[in-house]
């Protein structure tokens, strides 16, 4: 017997990692028919028990709130507070059909557009939509909006008790400790490189071993941050700022594999190799303040400002000495560039570690708040409150090209159409369209259309094993009781842990349970729910023809080609600023604001859109490391960007010297730069062959030095200075440049594989049928 239950176990824990759905799973199954029983027997009241049913089926099994208890417990009485306002709104909208229809689309549009601004509330918008097409479906009264919000309320309050003492879910943030052990796997491999490149005793294959643990350390944390159809972050401080470390961790393993240290590398420099040990050190303080915020926050600001100091004497060392050197020896203009390159690579190092542990320390700042600070949304330095980051993000998905504002639209339409049809048409238990039309809406007609035979069938699957008990056991409502709480927990795991279909036949046995305890009517409440279902499918199917039907490949090219067009703009418009400010002879620039946000909307709705593509149900046109590495490379261009940022914002501006030559240089590098990404964005959107990498000798970075050659041969240390800032933003065009190669390949498969444009509607139903 103990055989068959381990095997039993096992097999449920192969199909549900961490038993999560089964978690939820187990408590609706107790939740659910308390209330039920509750509200029916209890009270006697089949308004308050349909509410605390349904109720407890949308906060117990629907949603499932990440984070520490206080957090999910303030979630859940949020979820609570907010459902009962809908539920008064549905109420009074559904004494209409057209005030239902509107109000359906309006809540629908605002609440699945509203998930844009966390994770937290995109997991948590079937919850709330349930909350409203439930009384927006069963037509009643104002006064009974009473006896529905006490339903509302019983279901409210035995979630927020099952949530904190039934099988509460372990505080863990998957995210957070993928970050931290990237950063402890990346300071390994720096602290590896230098001790081999010294001959510290350490052998080759200790340091390959470095090497490999750092690359499967970021893949884990790309892995874990694409787990999720959502993007996994919540309005607040350390979330937002743990997400930022995934791009800045991917850039910084791209750093460190450039900068490492070859076997013809010759000459030890070991103000390069102090520097690296240095950022190893940081690394790891920033892992450890990362997993334990109450840590005290000094070592990491020490080390941090040790770092600053090393890097300011290995730039004063290639400042004064190097150069000069170069020209007395009369070198060219390509081994100047070469002598400064180490300089550059502690550069480039120091401040891509710097943004990591400046992040930490803000994550960990944020941690340690009081629950007041907390409250009123004082988020310090570094980020901007909870309302600006929301008015953010929202704003940038204000765009035709966003999946999520596409979504919300197709589902605001597909929810008030399914609403008209269910209150126009009279049909039983209406309720059931709307959620029909909720469970198989997808990102396009194709995937709808297989979720509307998965639906069906499975409808009919659980109306078969529904008959066939009650035609079994009658109308027996002890023997219906008994098996409520089985068909709940079923119906919450099947979904997860095995397909769709299995889901829906589950959901079909339990209504059909559940009504016939209300109000018995024996198989025939069957029928009816396939009847909806199939209602609700059409509708959903419909919408998603009319509506974007291209599907999230088409979506995820769209997104691409802004991300790379908006990200290649602010790299240019970074260059420009420096530009103006290493020529005092030009006025200077202001920093350029918009365009840094309107990459980071970009970036956004690239995220969304690609996690789109990963929730997709079917066999994916494009292979999944082609995509990855196409949005990778977009954070790699806007950090690369963000470095030119920060080269310059701690010049003044007012340097003196006649440097014409090297700022219209400068703008010339960049301009070819944004040039190519913007060609390769428009082959990307089908506007034209996709460019090849720009060659070495077409970036012009010779042109470059030589135009501040004679700057560096200067004895006046703040010209000097400029001069070598000016190469090192060369070098980080050139940076951009060679990110060209990686990303060109990957786009060709996209490229291959991109649906081909349909416009009629006419042609949109051909294509489908085809």
């Amino acid at each position: 017997m103990s055989g068959l239950f381990d095997r039993g176990l096992g097999w449920v824990r192969a199909r549900d990692r961490g038993l999560a759905a089964f978690r939820r799973a187990g408590r609706a199954a107790i939740v659910m028919p308390g209330m039920f029983a509750l509200g029916e027997k209890v009270f006697g009241n089949p308004q308050v028990a349909t509410f605390a049913a349904f109720g407890a089926f949308a906060m117990v099994l629907l949603v499932d709130f990440p984070g520490p208890m206080k957090e999910r417990l303030l979630a859940q009485a949020t979820l609570a507070a907010a459902g009962a306002g809908l539920v008064c709104l549905g109420t009074i909208a559904s004494r209409s059909t057209w005030l239902a229809a509107v109000a359906m689309a309006a809540v629908g549009f605002g609440v699945i557009f509203a998930g844009v601004v966390s994770s937290v509330l995109a997991g948590a918008t079937v919850s709330l939509l349930i909350a409203f097409i439930l009384p927006v479906t069963l037509p009643g009264p104002v006064s009974s909006i009473p006896d529905r919000l006490a339903g509302w309320g019983l279901a409210s309050g035995a979630a927020i008790l099952a949530v904190s003492l039934l099988w509460p879910a372990p505080a863990h943030d998957p995210l957070r400790s993928a970050a931290a052990a990237a950063c402890r796997a990346l300071g390994a491999r720096l602290r590896a490189d230098v001790a081999f490149h010294l001959g510290a005793g350490i052998a080759a294959a200790e340091r390959d071993e470095a090497v490999t643990g750092s690359a499967a350390a970021l893949e884990s944390l790309g892995r874990v941050f694409f787990a999720g159809p959502f993007r996994p972050t919540g309005l607040s401080t350390s979330a937002r700022s743990i997400v930022r470390l995934v791009d800045e961790l991917g850039w910084l393993g791209a750093i460190v594999e450039q900068g490492a240290f070859r076997p013809e590398g010759g000459q030890i420099d070991r103000n390069l190799c102090a520097v690296k040990s240095r950022c190893a050190s940081v690394l790891d303080r920033a892992a450890a303040l990362l997993q334990a915020p109450d840590l005290d926050p000094a070592p990491l600001a020490s080390e941090l400002a040790a770092l600053r100091v090393e890097l300011a004497e290995l730039e004063q060392n290639v400042t004064f000495g190097v150069p000069a050197a170069c020209v007395a020896a009369r070198l060219p203009a390509a081994q100047v560039v070469s002598a400064l390159e180490p300089g550059f690579r502690a550069q480039e190092l120091t401040f891509a570690v710097s943004q990591v542990a400046e992040n930490v320390d803000l994550v960990a700042r944020a941690d340690r708040r009081s629950f007041v600070d907390r409250l009123f949304g004082r988020t310090g330095q570094g980020l901007g409150g909870t309302f600006t980051a929301a008015t953010e993000r929202a704003a940038g998905h204000v765009d035709q090209h966003s999946v999520w504002l596409h979504n919300s639209i197709r589902g605001a339409v597909g929810l008030a159409v399914a609403v008209a049809i269910a209150d126009g048409s009279g049909v039983q238990h209406s309720f059931w369209i709307v959620l029909g039309t909720l469970s198989v809406l997808r990102s396009n007609a194709l995937s709808t259309g297989q979720n509307v035979v998965r639906g069906l069938l499975g409808t009919i699957a659980g109306f078969a094993v529904g008959s066939a008990l009650l035609w079994l056991i009658g109308s027996n409502p002890t023997v219906l009781w008994f098996l409520l709480p089985i068909a709940i927990l079923f119906a919450g795991f099947a979904p997860s842990a095995i397909s769709f279909a299995a889901g829906q036949a589950a959901f079909t046995l339990t209504l059909v349970i559940l009504f016939n305890i209300l109000q018995p009517a024996g198989w025939r409440v069957g029928l009816v729910r396939i009847e909806d279902v199939a209602i609700g499918c059409g509708v959903s199917l419909g919408v998603g023809l009319l509506l974007w039907p291209r599907g999230a490949t088409a979506a995820l090219s769209r997104a691409l080609t802004d991300a790379y067009a908006e990200s290649a703009r602010y790299l240019a418009a970074a260059v420009a600023y420096g530009a103006s400010r290493c020529d005092h002879g030009r006025p200077s620039r202001p920093a350029p604001d918009v365009e840094v946000a309107r990459a980071a909307a970009a970036a956004r709705r690239l995220d969304d859109a690609f996690r789109t593509y990963l929730a997709e149900r079917g066999a994916k046109p494009m292979p999944l490391p082609v995509a990855v590495g196409l949005v990778t490379g977009v954070a790699g261009l806007r950090l690369a960007a963000s470095a030119v940022l920060d080269l310059w914002e701690g010049d003044d501006g007012t340097s003196q010297g006649d440097r014409a030559a090297a700022s219209r240089q400068l703008l010339a590098m960049g301009g070819a730069v944004e040039g190519w990404y913007v060609a390769f964005a428009d082959a990307l959107a089908g506007g034209g062959e996709l460019p090849e990498p720009l060659a070495e000798e077409q970036l012009g970075e010779g042109l470059l030095v030589d135009a501040v050659v004679r700057d560096l041969t200067r004895d006046d240390g703040r010209a000097n200075a400029v001069a070598v800032r000016v190469i090192w933003t060369g070098d980080h065009l050139d940076a951009a440049r060679r990110l060209q190669a990686a990303i060109v390949a990957p786009a060709r498969l996209l490229v291959e594989h991109r649906p081909a444009p349909v416009r009629t509607g006419r042609e949109r139903l051909l294509a489908f049928a085809r």
